[in-house]
């Protein structure tokens, strides 16, 4: 399919610009959708934000795995929307929708380090809150457009790495809302995209928890997520984090077996995570 060249709403509303991704506060562009807007408005700075982070990702050789367990037309929808062009010249993004009704599993084959795993869901969704909880364990980045709720989630915030307030109903799936805030983003991340300083920013993006020293201050009192892949008859335990596999102790927590996510601090998993 040929993509005719136009102005993309983002391209409107950051003047195409993207510097310190401020350019991209002004999504008024976007009034033009309709009364659905206001809600995208409101939610310009994360977009952004959220924007910025997935180029990074795609740059870096990432793939974005989309789902939506209780809509899942949306999940292939914007995967659509990502692996075309948003203007002709610009480059398709690898996005790839997951819908399975055994989706932890199905998602753990299948992200990799680096990769972004981006979730529509409701804040009740089980399914989104497991996937969402062991992405950090798979070392994936999380963008949950959350839809219904309140913008005082609490401890949901912590389930995604960037968590976006869509909506405080569940009307938003039907309305355009959702629709609207998945356009914004793969419009705004085409406009990253357009920053030389993308490219730049491959090769030393370090990951939050990887120490660079033999020995880090700021991380040597904090705890990394890891998945239990299996623990053989010695009682050694082989967990997935973010930097690959690892064998870590469990002496000190309760029984646990494959698939229990575990907090490791030093070698040792010093808690099962719940």
């Amino acid at each position: 399919m040929e993509v005719q060249p136009r102005a993309t709403d983002a391209d409107r509303a950051a003047g195409n610009g993207v510097d310190g991704v401020d350019g991209v506060h002004g999504v008024d562009g976007v009034h033009g959708v309709g009364g659905v807007a206001d809600d995208a408005v409101d939610s310009a700075d994360a977009l952004a934000v959220a924007a910025l982070a997935l180029s990074r990702r795609f740059a870096a050789g990432g793939t974005m795995w989309c789902v939506a367990p209780e809509w899942p037309e949306h999940a292939r929808h914007v995967a659509v929307e990502f692996v075309h062009p948003v203007i002709v010249g610009k480059r398709a993004l690898p996005a790839v929708s997951v819908g399975t009704p055994t989706l932890v599993a199905t998602m753990r084959t299948l992200v990799r380090t680096g990769d972004v795993v981006l979730m529509m869901s409701t804040p009740e969704c089980p399914a989104a809150s497991d996937v969402l909880r062991r992405a950090r364990a798979w070392g994936a980045t999380t963008i949950w457009l959350q839809v219904g709720g309140s913008q005082d989630a609490g401890d949901l915030d912590d389930l995604g790495d960037h968590v976006i307030q869509v909506s405080t109903d569940d009307e938003a799936r039907h309305d355009g809302r959702l629709v609207l805030h998945y356009h914004v983003l793969w419009e705004l991340t085409h406009v990253c995209f357009e920053h030389g300083g993308i490219q730049l920013d491959v090769g030393r993006d370090t990951p939050a928890d990887e120490c660079v020293d033999d020995v880090c201050i700021t991380c040597s009192d904090s705890g990394r997520l890891g998945e239990v892949i299996d623990i053989d008859e010695s009682g050694i335990t082989r967990v997935r984090t973010a930097r690959g596999v690892e064998i870590v102790d469990t002496s000190i927590v309760a029984d646990v077996g494959p698939g229990a996510l575990l907090l490791i601090h030093a070698g040792t998993a010093i808690a099962e995570v719940r």
